[in-house]
C-alpha cells in the first residue's frame, strides 16, 4: 500500500500524454497491449481524459473472453455408446493408464493408485466420474501427462472424491504437486459433485488452460486450491474452497501477459490463507456470486469487474491492483455488480490500486478503510458507500481505517462443504 503525494497535472498535458500513448498503441509498438493510466489523481466527473484511457484499457481485456468456453466445455454431456467402462475396484493398489482418445466412464474405489493419461498430443479424452473414489498416498489421483485436452465430467447425481495422502514422490521430470495434475488443457464440467483433498500441496494444477463450467467442486488444500499456468475460466457451478494459500491462482512465469482469470457466473466460496483470487495479469469478473474470506480478496495487475455479487472479508486489501504484468497498467475498473467489502483493522485498504481507479457503475459498500490509489481516478457512475456514508467523490482514505471485523481472518473455520448448487443436467 502506497501513500505518496498526488500531483494534479494540467488537462492539456494529460491529454497530450494520453494521445501519445494511444498513438503508439495504434501503430503496433512494443507496448501495444499496455493500457495507459495517467499519473494524475483527479475526479473526471465528465469522463474526459480518464474515460478515454478506460476505453483503451478495456479493449485489451476483451480478448480474454473470446473463445473462452467451447461448446464441449459447456455441455457436460457424454455418449455412453462405445465408451470404455472402468471399474476401479479391479485395479486396487495400482495405476490405470489411458493412452488413446475416447470416453472413459470411471466408477468404484481405487486406494493408493492413480488414473494416468499418457496419450498423443492430438488426443482428446473424456473421463466421466460416475461415483469414483481415487486416492494416492504419495502422488496425484489423476495425472494428465500428455494429451491435447482432457475433460473431467461429473456424472449427474453422483458423488466423487479425489485425494492425496499428504506427500508427492516424483516419478518423472514433471513436478507433480496436485491431487489433479495436468500438463495440458483441462476442463471440469457436468452436474455431479467432486471433493478434492490435498493436505500438503495444491488441489488442482493445470500447466495450460483450465476451464470449469459446472458441478459442485469442494476443495481442501494446504497450498493453492486451484492453480493454472495460462488461464482459469469459470462459467458456472458451485466452487467451495478452503486453502492454505490462494483459492484461485493463475501465473505463467515465462510470459506475464498470461496468468489470467475470467469468471462469468457460478457460485464461489473461498476461505484462503493468502489471496482468494489471484491473477498475475488480468482478473475479469462478468458475473457470479462470491463469498470470499482471505488476507486479500481479489488481486491482479488489472482488476475488471463488470457484474457479480461479491462479499469480501479481508485483513490486508479487499481489491488490489499491483504491478505484476507488463501487459497492463495497474488498474481497478468497476462497471457494475455489487461489492460488500469488510476490512480488518490496521494498514488496510478496501480498494487499493498502484495505478488508476475507474468507477462507472455498480454498488460499492465498504466497512473499515476505503480507497488507496496512485494514479488517475474517474468516478462517473455507480454508488459508493464508506462506513454508512455515500460518497460524491473519490479520495484517498487515511491509512488503515477503523476496521470492520477485528483484523485478520481465521483460516479453516466457519465453512461447511457440500452445499451450493450445480447444473440440473447437461447443456445443449
Amino acid at each position: 500500500m502506497k501513500h505518496g503525494n498526488k500531483k494534479l497535472l494540467p488537462l492539456i498535458c494529460a491529454l497530450a500524454a494520453m494521445l501519445s500513448m494511444l498513438t503508439l498503441t495504434a501503430c503496433g509498438s512494443a507496448g501495444a497491449n499496455t493500457a495507459a493510466i495517467l499519473p494524475a489523481a483527479q475526479n473526471a466527473s465528465d469522463g474526459s481524459a480518464v474515460s478515454a484511457v478506460s476505453l483503451a484499457a478495456s479493449s485489451d481485456t476483451d480478448s480474454v473472453t473470446e473463445d473462452a468456453f467451447s461448446s464441449a466445455d459447456l455441455s457436460g454431456e457424454y455418449d455412453g455408446n462405445g465408451a470404455v467402462t472402468i471399474d476401479l475396484g479391479e485395479a486396487e493398489g495400482s495405476d490405470i493408464v489411458i493412452s488413446e482418445a475416447g470416453t472413459y466412464i470411471i466408477s468404484g474405489v481405487l486406494s493408493n493408485g492413480s488414473v494416468i493419461v499418457d496419450a498423443s498430443g492430438e488426443d482428446k479424452i473424456q473421463l466421466v466420474l460416475n461415483g469414483a473414489e481415487i486416492s494416492s498416498d504419495t502422488y496425484a489421483a489423476i495425472y494428465v501427462k500428455q494429451a491435447d485436452k482432457v475433460f473431467i465430467t461429473l456424472a449427474e447425481g453422483t458423488q466423487n472424491s479425489l485425494a492425496n495422502g499428504g506427500s508427492f514422490v516424483q516419478r518423472d521430470d514433471n513436478n507433480v504437486d496436485g491431487t489433479i495434475f495436468s500438463k495440458d488443457d483441462l476442463t471440469i464440467n457436468g452436474s455431479g459433485t467432486l471433493t478434492i483433498t490435498s493436505p500438503a500441496e495444491h488441489g488442482i494444477v493445470c500447466k495450460d488452460e483450465l476451464v470449469i463450467t459446472g458441478g459442485v467442486i469442494n476443495i481442501t488444500a494446504g497450498a493453492h486450491a486451484i492453480q493454472a499456468k495460462d488461464s482459469i475460466a469459470v462459467s458456472d457451478g458451485s466452487i467451495n474452497i478452503r486453502a492454505g494459500k490462494d483459492g484461485l491462482h493463475a501465473e505463467n512465469d515465462e510470459d506475464d501477459s498470461l496468468g489470467t482469470v475470467l469468471i462469468t457466473g457460478g457460485s464461489i466460496t473461498i476461505d484462503a490463507g493468502d489471496d482468494a483470487i489471484h491473477a498475475v495479469s488480468l482478473l475479469r469478473i462478468d458475473g457470479g456470486v462470491f463469498d470470499l474470506t482471505a488476507a486479500e480478496g481479489l488481486e491482479a495487475t488489472y482488476v475488471l469487474i463488470n457484474d457479480g455479487e461479491m462479499t469480501i472479508s479481508a485483513s490486508d486489501d479487499g481489491v488490489n491492483a499491483a504491478a505484476k504484468s507488463a501487459a497492463y497498467a495497474p488498474t481497478v475498473e468497476i462497471n457494475g455488480g455489487s461489492l460488500n467489502i469488510t476490512m480488518g483493522a490496521g494498514d488496510t485498504d478496501a480498494i487499493d490500486s498502484n495505478g488508476g481507479l475507474i468507477i462507472t457503475g455498480g454498488t460499492i459498500d465498504m466497512t473499515g478503510s476505503g480507497f488507496d490509489f496512485d494514479g488517475a481516478v474517474s468516478f462517473t457512475g455507480g454508488t459508493v458507500i464508506l462506513n454508512g456514508r455515500q460518497l460524491s467523490e473519490i479520495s484517498n482514505s487515511m491509512q488503515g481505517g477503523m476496521g470492520g471485523f477485528g483484523g485478520g481472518q481465521s483460516f479453516g473455520g466457519g465453512q461447511s462443504f457440500g452445499g451450493g448448487h450445480g447444473f440440473g443436467g447437461g447443456r445443449p
